[in-house]
């Protein structure tokens, strides 16, 4: 038996087999839940999403073209996912986006409006559009979890506005959690260390900011993406029913040092 047994939901947010969200797919599959998919749009990278569940044994994923910046997208993601399943258990949002020209260490005070709006819709605001459309089809409650990072507190060179777009996600996640507590829906966010992924590879000094974890963390050495796929798994099942509004962190203790 898995903690998730019996329970559906979607995932938004694999991008290959080394993002965070198919490590998060990776544990919930294995804990017994059953899981769709969305893609970005345009045939190549459907085929990566589908590549990427196929290792994980889903030859034949439920999975919708979306981009998560159009309601009309994201309003035909859950309708059909309404007329297929009836309900869902959970959602997973692993999504975020910043124009790579203002990840770069020193670029911050360059940030467009364009850029700063664009950031802040994809990354933070689109966990609210999915809360709007999930809580329907959660009729018997459920759970909802984001990804965030520690530069939502702190400043992170290079991570510049993205850091912004995930302080602004920790507290969406904190309102959305309070209003959505009276129908039985958490809402949490997994504020996870480094991953080598295709998002963190454009934020300026990521190789420096790899070593500096591992040489600053308690545990002394970065986490893989399994420790965020379980702590993802636990929080999307009834063993966390009492957990609700936490920014839970996987990142090796780095969060609590402070030289």
């Amino acid at each position: 038996m898995g903690i998730m047994d019996g329970k559906k939901g979607i995932v938004f947010g694999i991008a290959n087999e080394r993002s965070y969200a198919w490590y998060i797919t990776q544990s919930l599959i294995q804990q017994g839940a059953e899981c769709a998919y969305t893609h970005l749009p345009g045939a190549k990278m459907e085929r990566r999403v589908r590549n990427a569940v196929k290792e994980l044994g889903n030859e034949d994923p439920w999975l919708m073209s979306c981009d998560a910046s159009s309601d009309e997208d994201l309003d035909a993601v859950f309708t059909k996912l309404g007329e297929d399943w009836g309900k869902i258990d959970f959602v997973v949002h692993s999504i975020a986006f910043a124009d790579r020209q203002f990840l770069e260490i020193g670029n911050f005070h360059t940030t467009t409006r364009e850029a700063w709006t664009q950031a802040l819709d994809i990354s933070a605001y689109t966990l609210i559009a999915m809360s709007q459309r999930a809580a329907p089809l959660m009729t018997d409650g459920g759970s909802i979890i984001s990804m965030s990072y520690y530069g939502g507190e702190k400043v992170i060179p290079g991570y510049n506005i993205m850091g912004i777009a995930k302080s602004a996600l920790e507290h969406t996640t904190r309102y959305l959690a309070a209003e959505l507590g009276e129908k039985n829906i958490r809402v949490n966010s997994i504020s996870g260390g480094p991953l080598r992924t295709l998002a963190a590879m454009a934020v300026g000094g990521i190789s420096e900011m790899f070593d500096h974890q591992a040489n600053k963390a308690p545990l002394k050495r970065n986490i893989t993406g399994e420790e965020v796929g379980n702590t993802a798994a636990f929080l999307l099942s009834d063993l966390s029913s009492g957990v609700t509004g936490e920014i839970v962190y996987v990142d090796a203790g780095f969060n609590i040092v402070g030289l």
